[in-house]
């Protein structure tokens, strides 16, 4: 039988968030830990089914501690427990992240959150030189479906060296090239939202493949590993 997410994770993440404290915290300290096993064990059978279609490195599952220490925000919990699952590099890059919070504030994300800035010239730089691949994959009607266009941050103009006018400049421009996905709190309940990550995390993978033999070989289509 697979892990569900239970609604007392909700509950307690929703009671937190009213009581960010460390008294209420230390009093609630064994229900947390409950919650805590039960939802790391959702992760790591994520974890499972991830590792049957790709090679993933690591699983980390953050801890519910937020560190204040460079923060005007000084309060000592998260209000969501969240997780990242890492591809194997070098030769596989990309990673996939699940973030579970109350009032319908769950999603998924994958991609290239914060690419070095080695990746993000030789991604741009392939862009530059073709786009075509890229585009037919996030416009393909199935890959569109699950996880819609790309998100992130991007320069207003054009990055140091690129022409403002290229026809491709709305992908270069980009500093992040991620996708994300939103969940009701109805829908991660759901007994079948074990599936569901699966399935969307799997999907994304045309994607990885061409975003990983882009960063694994030069402009000439070389190997660099």
């Amino acid at each position: 039988m697979n892990p569900v997410i239970s609604e007392e994770l909700f509950e307690f993440l929703l009671n937190l968030e009213k009581n960010n404290n460390r008294d209420w915290f230390n009093d609630h300290k064994d229900e947390f830990k409950n919650i805590e096993k039960k939802t790391k064990l959702f992760f790591n059978a994520a974890l499972e089914n991830l590792s049957v279609h790709d090679d993933i490195e690591k699983l980390k599952v953050f801890r519910i501690y937020r560190d204040v220490r460079f923060s005007k925000n000084k309060l000592p919990y998260k209000i969501h427990f969240s997780g990242s699952f890492k591809r194997k590099k070098p030769e596989f890059r990309g990673g996939y992240y699940l973030h579970l919070a109350p009032n319908n504030k769950s999603f998924m994300a994958t991609g290239f959150w914060e690419p070095n800035k080695e990746d993000l010239l030789r991604i741009r730089k392939e862009f530059e030189m073709d786009d075509t691949e890229i585009r037919e994959i996030i416009s393909n009607k199935k890959f569109n479906e699950v996880w819609g266009d790309f998100e992130g941050d991007e320069l207003k103009t054009a990055p140091r060296g690129f022409d403002k006018e290229h026809p491709a400049i709305d992908l270069i421009r980009k500093k992040q090239y991620i996708f994300t996905k939103n969940y009701s709190d109805k829908q991660v309940l759901d007994p079948n939202f074990l599936d569901e990550v699966n399935t969307a995390f799997k999907a994304i993978r045309p994607y990885f493949n061409y975003m990983s033999d882009v960063l694994t070989t030069n402009l000439n289509g070389e190997r660099i590993i």
